[in-house]
């Protein structure tokens, strides 16, 4: 009996090892380490924010002051608010704008009777802040330092007050928004413009000087 032949068994080809292979490798190391660098410093960003108590937007914080006086009077008047909400005025309301110095509050009262937005600030205020704040307030409005109150940011109409913790403070126009209408002012259809132009509440006669 014959023997059977060797069969030859061809060996199957190795590919070649691509030589740019080992080049790539501390690329591919590099990029991965940056994408997951990139997602820690995202979620560091994120998540605390997340976590955070929801930021309050409502206008539950605004004090109302009710049944106020509208009486004019000469002298001056010791208001219990700081700016005051309303009560006895001069007869002479202040013009429209942003004052550089704190205006009289006897005067300033008689706007709010108009419907006007008071809009105060303490004297530290940054100048930064103040633009903020001017670039807010609506034509039917007075922005002025201060001094005594009791938060950084007070906004006022006619029996409503709010304090606000600075210019950049989302209930600021929030409550605009809700009484910068003349809401609440007895003399809701009237305005600030064609007042006194002076903070103090001027001396001489001029169109603001006429009662209403």
């Amino acid at each position: 009996m014959s023997e059977p032949e060797p069969v030859e068994v061809e060996p199957e080809p190795v590919e070649a090892l691509d030589p740019g292979h080992a080049d790539r490798a501390p690329v591919v190391a590099l990029v991965a380490t940056l994408v997951l660098a990139a997602l820690v410093v995202a979620a560091a960003a994120v998540v605390p924010r997340l976590l955070a108590e929801p930021v309050d937007r409502t206008l539950d914080q605004v004090r109302v002051y009710d049944d106020l006086p509208t009486t004019h009077v000469d002298g001056d008047v010791d208001y219990e608010q700081e700016p005051p909400v309303g009560g006895p005025h001069a007869d002479r309301w202040l013009d429209c704008g942003a004052y550089d110095t704190q205006v009289r509050a006897e005067n300033v009262v008689h706007d709010l009777e108009h419907g006007t937005v008071l809009l105060a600030y303490g004297p530290d205020t940054s100048a930064d802040d103040v633009r903020r704040l001017e670039a807010l307030l609506p034509d039917n409005g007075i922005l002025t330092p201060w001094e005594g109150l009791e938060a950084p940011v007070v906004v006022t109409v006619w029996g409503r007050q709010l304090a606000l913790t600075g210019a950049d403070d989302p209930h600021l126009p929030l409550f605009i928004d809700a009484f910068g209408a003349g809401e609440t002012a007895p003399e809701p259809f009237a305005s600030c413009a064609g007042g006194v132009p002076d903070a103090d509440g001027g001396q001489g006669a001029g169109v603001g000087s006429l009662p209403t």
